[in-house]
């Protein structure tokens, strides 16, 4: 586990149930560390795998409950600007790159295959839901890269937030 609130343990915001990765957390709770101003937050950054160059992707299977709105499911950490160069985002039953565009409605209490392909030599992220491009367009630069999935609080958000995920992979090209 990358973040997790730091004043509860991992088996009260994390569980791993017949290869199901289940994350949530609610809006009240505290921030990974005491004083961060960061926002709540149960994640999963996959070691092993960063990058500053090449064609990465990433693939999973997502799963989102009704309940679960203004938070960050998936996202690939690192830019020049901001913290990173690409965030999946649930608004309203809706999956986003950041808060627009819409790349899915109606995504709620389904699975839904999930691929992010970030070309870091040439700057360019694609998002795919279910095999269809979604989103394509720049990257927001930096030198090390990575991908997280899991419950990430935004804008707006419920107070319970749940993303669950199987078959993750990661792969170079």
């Amino acid at each position: 586990m990358n973040h997790l609130t730091y004043d509860v343990s991992q088996d009260q915001r994390y569980s791993y149930v017949d290869g199901v990765h289940k994350l949530w957390v609610y809006s009240t709770d505290k921030p990974f560390s005491q004083g961060s101003a960061t926002l709540p937050r149960t994640e999963i950054r996959i070691r092993g795998y960063d990058y500053s160059s090449s064609t990465w992707q990433f693939e999973g299977y997502g799963y989102v409950p009704s309940s679960t709105t203004g938070v960050s499911i998936m996202q690939v950490f690192g830019g020049s600007s901001r913290a990173t160069t690409l965030m999946v985002r649930v608004y309203d039953g809706s999956l986003t790159n950041y808060r627009s565009p819409v790349l899915a409605s109606n995504i709620y209490n389904k699975w839904f295959r999930l691929n992010v392909i970030h070309n870091a030599d040439a700057g360019r992220v694609q998002i795919y839901i279910d095999g269809i491009l979604k989103y394509e367009g720049s990257d927001d630069g930096g030198s090390s890269h990575y991908f997280k999935f899991g419950v990430y609080t935004q804008n707006d958000p419920s107070n319970y937030m749940e993303s669950r995920w199987k078959g993750i992979k990661v792969l170079r090209k």
